[in-house]
This record gives C-alpha cells, structure tokens and sequence, in this order.
C-alpha cells in the first residue's frame, strides 16, 4: 500500500530533485546549493514528520517524486 503525502511536501521534494539535477550540470553555482540547502531544511521541518513516520517513509517520498518528475518530463 502506497503511502499518501501532503501534496506540499512532495512538491518540496521535486523541487529538491530539480534543483540536484541542475546543480549536477553546473556544480559551483552557489545560488543552487543555497536552494538545496533550503529545500532540504523544508523537507526535514515538515510537519507530516512530526508523527513519528519512519525512515522508510522519507524513501518512499523520494520515490514517488522522482516517479512524478519522470511522469511530467515524459509527458513534456
């Protein structure tokens, strides 16, 4: 059974994957790590963590982004 996120929460995360990907092509651009860094603090603060969801749960997040972010460059 898929796991349901805040639909913020996975936005954050795909913005997360963008903003590694851009950062990937172009690894001294200090306006994009800073953005990482944001983006990862968002992520970490969420208030869905705060019951308690387990490790496992931050990899599933990954992964439906990333199946999301597929889905929308496919569909592109």
């Amino acid at each position: 059974m898929a796991r349901i996120f805040p639909p913020d929460l996975v936005e954050t995360q795909r913005d997360w994957i963008r903003t590694y990907e851009a950062l990937a092509l172009a690894p001294f651009r200090t306006v994009l790590r800073r953005r990482l860094h944001l983006l990862s603090c968002r992520i970490a603060r969420h208030a869905y963590w705060s019951a308690g969801h387990s490790p496992a749960a931050r990899t599933e997040l990954r992964r439906q982004a990333r199946a999301a972010e597929q889905r929308r460059s496919g569909a592109a």
